[in-house]
């Protein structure tokens, strides 16, 4: 693929085959997404990439505590929840995947079942997840570089004909993902992404969500008009 073929393309996928991804593959992925930019070149990321049983625990163990009522426990700071142009935003792809998939307004089940999917790492085969140093906690670049990587690695995915999706359900249960994964105690959990090949037969997966223009979003100075 051309780069804009890439990026224009891209876009992220919550439904898929059950078909396992090679290692070498995944190894290709990080690889290049690890091109990315850090600040000083400080690379503060690391990786687990999670699948079979231990993931099928990790999905187990999230949903059973979140319907439970068990407090999240994310690592990383949550801040306060969207409002405004941000909330309207959030609503509005909702919208879109909600319409997509046949889910009515008041369809409370139906509902509630996609919200269970995110928990679940919308069932793909395989979860990566993100985590950066501990020793950089409270850092400014460290999320901003973390999310620069996690940027490259869904577009070297999307660039292989893997779809992913960044989010955070997946690492709501931070004990549980600590526990399946593996994962350091020189960690921190930063987020999940979820990786596989896309199931062209699920309708959210044709879901492509608005941006906002440039006009709205870059402010131009000192160039001719």
């Amino acid at each position: 693929m051309q780069f804009d073929d890439v990026i224009l393309g891209r876009r992220s996928i919550r439904g898929y085959k059950p078909d396992p991804v090679p290692r070498a593959l995944i190894e290709e992925i990080i690889t290049l997404a690890m091109r990315a930019p850090s600040s000083m070149n400080s690379q503060p990321w690391n990786f687990y990439v999670v699948t079979g049983e231990p993931l099928d625990r990790i999905r187990a163990g999230n949903t059973e505590r979140m319907v439970a009522g068990v407090p999240q426990s994310r690592e990383f700071r949550i801040g306060q929840p969207f409002a405004g142009q941000h909330r309207d935003r959030q609503v509005g792809v909702a919208k879109q995947l909600f319409s997509a998939m046949g889910i009515a307004r008041d369809d409370k089940d139906a509902r509630q079942d996609w919200v269970l999917r995110g928990f679940r790492q919308f069932d793909a085969p395989v979860c990566v997840i993100v985590t950066y140093d501990r020793v950089l906690d409270g850092s400014d670049d460290t999320p901003f570089d973390c999310g620069a990587v996690a940027n490259a690695l869904v577009n070297a995915a999307w660039s292989r004909g893997l779809g992913a999706v960044i989010n955070s359900q997946g690492i709501m249960q931070s004990p549980v993902v600590r526990e399946h994964a593996g994962i350091a105690d020189d960690q921190i959990i930063m987020k999940s992404i979820a990786l596989g090949w896309p199931d062209d037969d699920f309708p959210a997966n044709a879901v492509v969500s608005e941006r906002k223009l440039v006009d709205e979003a870059a402010v131009f100075v000192g160039f001719e008009t």
